[in-house]
């Protein structure tokens, strides 16, 4: 073999070997997530399915990517500053979990890419629309709106007599607004008195809430998602008051119903679109999905301890029943 032919030979080893060092180096850096949650029911599902779908597509927690958890622990004036300790942190994405957290890190952030997961993401103004979005924010609509909305339907038909249905929403949430249109809007298609409806400005006001809503004879109650704890369920139970929200986890930790799209599958759904991120894909070019899925739950603990006697033909459209 000619010198210059060996020459030739060794130069191109060592471009391979410097292209493979790039791409090693690429492959293995470690990218940080910031995740913005408010703390409440489905907090922990939304962790977990997190974590796991990113595992699933390449992102291991401590080798290529890092989380940093920011839990407002259910008090939404927190969150500006969570939002704000995440930006100051430079992590490479934001994942919001409703609306709150998403419109908080929307005021802290108009470069870092944001995923929300969020009932309304149009009407709260966190993106243009679903098809193009703009901006830095994309993700999921839950249809949350007219998921609670529904929810007065279906107190209709599992509890025949009753007439007379409460609203629990959230002052702070600007999401309180579609949310109250929908029950609203519900409540006269099924000739169901909205009353009375409560908007409560933190945690610490929702057991006297309760107690009006009993002392006012509400029959049943829908509750605001921001509002789903095991609090609310347990002071919905105390007062003996059959109620209802969007969010799967809620009728999980006590609630008596819940009807909405599958939480975890939307939290994986929100992987998808950080995963295509750290890809290089822009959120303004990312339509917003809407969920497909739709589920009813029952809790049935729940409904036997409120002495609830539930007909055989409802029981049989639960997708999923709590015992």
């Amino acid at each position: 073999m000619r010198r210059r032919e060996v020459i030739t030979l060794l130069g191109g080893a060592a471009s391979a070997l410097a292209w493979a060092s790039v791409a090693q180096s690429q492959q293995t850096k470690v990218r940080r997530i910031g995740a913005l949650i408010l703390g409440i029911a489905d907090a922990e599902s939304f962790r977990t399915e997190l974590r796991e779908e990113l595992r699933k597509l390449g992102y291991v927690d401590g080798r290529n990517i890092l989380f940093e958890f920011r839990s407002a622990e259910e008090k939404i004036d927190r969150l500006p500053a969570l939002a704000e300790e995440l930006v100051a942190d430079k992590v490479d994405v934001i994942v919001a979990l409703y609306t709150p957290c998403g419109l908080a890190a929307q005021r802290a952030t108009r470069e870092i890419p944001t995923v929300v997961v969020s009932g309304d993401p149009v009407g709260t103004g966190l993106v243009a629309s679903l098809n193009h979005p703009g901006g830095n924010i994309t993700g999921i609509s839950q249809l949350a709106p007219e998921c609670h909305g529904k929810c007065v339907e279906l107190f209709r038909d599992m509890l025949p007599a009753a007439r007379r249905v409460a609203a629990l929403g959230n002052a702070i949430d600007p999401f309180s607004k579609p949310f109250l249109d929908q029950v609203l809007l519900a409540g006269k298609a099924t000739s169901t008195e909205i009353a009375p409806v409560i908007m409560v400005r933190g945690h610490n006001e929702i057991d006297a809430a309760f107690a009006t809503m009993k002392k006012q004879r509400a029959d049943a109650v829908v509750v605001q998602g921001s509002l789903a704890t095991k609090n609310s369920a347990d002071l919905a139970l105390e007062h003996h008051l059959p109620a209802a929200t969007f969010t799967r986890a809620f009728a999980e930790v006590g609630g008596l119903m819940s009807y909405g799209p599958f939480g975890p599958e939307l939290f994986r759904r929100s992987a998808v679109f950080v995963s295509k991120i750290l890809q290089g894909g822009e959120p303004a070019d990312m339509p917003v999905e809407q969920p497909t899925k739709f589920e009813l739950v029952i809790n049935l603990k729940t409904a036997k301890t409120l002495g609830l006697t539930l007909a055989e033909t409802f029981l049989s459209r639960a997708n999923a029943t709590i015992e």
